[in-house]
């Protein structure tokens, strides 16, 4: 029996991806923002696709089914600008005439939806999964044989948060809240009342609240979103996402109701916006306890899957076991919509074509990745003086304790927001000045961003209280008070760190780096960001890392074993 090839796609939502599955194994995963560099991208994943398919040596009749995480039917009887799903093309007509084709669909569908193309003698089967579905498929990932799973995000189709149970390969549905009353959007709302851009800043507005006070705040904030028995409710006189007729995400009456003016000058937070913002999370913390605690009582099942763009809030996530009757937790290093791509062709695997439940995520360094042959003919057609170093750990430990920050470009690229230690920036977290130089002169972004410590795994417990693993960056944990001195650079405001823990087994090399550098100096971690700077997407290919080398305020850049230098 041939093996079958699936492509996974993300096309409806925000950053929009594409996965390679082959007899139910992923092979590759990349989103198409660190292709066509448009952060955030919502076009079709048209050079993901292209990528995969040269890379494999794929044609379109070698494709058996296609899932896609998003299911257009259910929402046909209310398309309005907020889902475009007719704006992009996939292989010429071939996706747009499927796309059209479910004019004749019944919209009450259920979870999922079916075409055939034909195309040379092949039929493909494309599976539109509906979009919490393909989010909860992330428990596919887990090493759970049984789960909670939980998704929240912005919207759905129509959802915008799920109770499931996964068991064994089945994933049912318990109960879910419908749009307008999304928890995504009330903080997407506050991202925009903050001078920060909607869908993507939310990061921002969470690094922000460290700095505030949430009491100031906190009881208005009740009055517009609250919990009822099985999952929560807006006050949507408050907010705009659901009018689809107007600009914005919230109304006037919520200004005259917080008393102040909305930010328009993101870099010049004054207090009361700090304070807003640290009410703003300790609102949206205390719904998703209330969630998830409300899951539990359904399942009575102490293991939990957590999806979805909300699962991204690492503050909210280093809080779970203290406050939930959880006893594991898996939340995968892409819960945002760039992981439906992944998901969507899980769901279809294992619930159409009956595969046994795959292995636990290890790694997520899933994308393009480049040889040292390939890396050195860029480097002479680009005429860099460059050198080739047999062993280039021990040559960034040296740079970085003389106060270099350096550009690691190393292996798969990350597929996720975060960046774990393939395509990152380095920095000595010893050195409380390197946040500012890192902030101001490489990233050019905001002074209250906090940069997260890589952290040797068998070393974690000498630093953090309540030590969780965290493989993908995705908690945030306190530092021991008597340790913050040690790591200034890596220590936010309120003594927390969002911490990546590092395996050997997972990633040697980067694991060898940081190993060298507390050999010299006994600190087993180091500062590590994103490989971009403000407003890009993560690099991809050697050409994004050293454009990104020379424009900003990198000081030496490895590419695999290359080493490359300003002078």
């Amino acid at each position: 029996m041939s093996k079958k090839v699936c492509l996974g796609i993300n096309s409806a939502g925000f950053n929009t991806s594409c996965s390679l599955f082959i007899d139910n194994k992923l092979f590759f995963a990349v989103e198409e923002e660190r292709l066509n560099r448009e952060k955030r991208t919502r076009k079709f994943p048209i050079k993901a696709v292209k990528y995969i398919f040269e890379k494999f040596s794929l044609k379109l009749e070698d494709i058996d089914f296609i899932a896609i995480g998003w299911n257009p039917a259910i929402n046909l009887e209310n398309l309005n600008t907020a889902f475009n799903f007719g704006q992009t093309r996939f292989l010429g007509e071939i996706f747009h005439n499927v796309v059209n084709n479910f004019i004749n669909f019944d919209p009450d569908v259920g979870d999922m939806s079916e075409q055939i193309i034909h195309y040379k003698k092949k039929k493909i089967h494309i599976f539109f999964v509906r979009h919490h579905l393909a989010h909860a498929s992330s428990y596919y990932l887990s090493d759970f044989t049984s789960s909670s799973i939980l998704t929240i995000d912005a919207f759905g189709e129509k959802q915008c948060t799920e109770f499931f149970l996964g068991n064994g390969s089945k994933i049912s549905s318990i109960c879910s809240q419908e749009f307008p009353h999304s928890l995504g959007s009330f903080y997407s709302a506050f991202t925009s009342f903050m001078g920060f851009k909607p869908q993507s800043d939310e990061w921002k507005l969470m690094g922000a609240s460290a700095y505030g006070e949430e009491k100031r705040f906190l009881k208005k904030l009740e009055e517009l979103i609250y919990p009822i028995k099985d999952g929560f409710e807006l006050n949507l006189n408050y907010f705009n996402h659901f009018q689809f007729h107007r600009p914005g995400l919230f109304s006037d009456k919520l200004i005259d109701h917080l008393g102040i003016k909305p930010n328009e000058h993101e870099k010049k937070l004054s207090k009361e916006y700090y304070d807003l913002s640290a009410g703003v999370q300790k609102t949206f913390e205390n719904i998703c306890i209330h969630l998830m605690r409300r899951l539990f009582k359904f399942t009575q099942n102490k293991n939990l899957v957590f999806s979805g763009g909300c699962a991204l809030n690492c503050s909210l996530n280093g809080k779970i076991l203290s406050n939930t009757p959880y006893k594991k937790v898996f939340i995968p290093p892409f819960p945002d919509d760039s992981g439906v791509a992944i998901g969507s062709a899980l769901f279809v695997n294992h619930t159409i074509f009956n595969k046994k439940k795959v292995n636990k995520l290890i790694h997520n360094y899933l994308g393009p990745s480049f040889s040292d042959n390939e890396i050195k003919k860029i480097l002479e057609t680009y005429k860099l003086n460059f050198k080739f170093l047999n062993n280039p750990e021990k040559v960034a430990v040296r740079d970085i304790c003389e106060g270099k920050v350096i550009g690691w470009f190393q292996g798969g690229l990350e597929f996720g927001d975060r960046s774990l230690g393939n395509r990152s920036i380095l920095a000595d977290p010893r050195r409380q000045q390197m946040k500012d130089k890192v902030n101001y002169l490489i990233k050019y972004r905001e002074g209250f961003r906090p940069f997260a410590p890589s952290v040797l795994e068998n070393k974690v417990s000498d630093f953090f209280i309540n030590i969780q693993d965290s493989f993908f960056m995705s908690k945030t944990l306190q530092v021991k008070k008597e340790k913050q001195k040690l790591i200034p650079a890596v220590v936010h405001v309120d003594g927390s760190a969002r911490l990546q823990t590092v395996s050997k087994k997972i990633n040697p090399k980067f694991y060898n780096l940081i190993n060298n550098f507390y050999k010299v100096t006994k600190i087993p971690i180091l500062l590590n960001t994103s490989f971009n700077v403000k407003g890009e997407p993560i690099v991809c290919s050697p050409q994004d890392a050293i454009r990104t080398f020379f424009s900003s305020g990198l000081d030496v850049l490895f590419l695999n074993n290359f080493y490359i230098s300003k002078k």
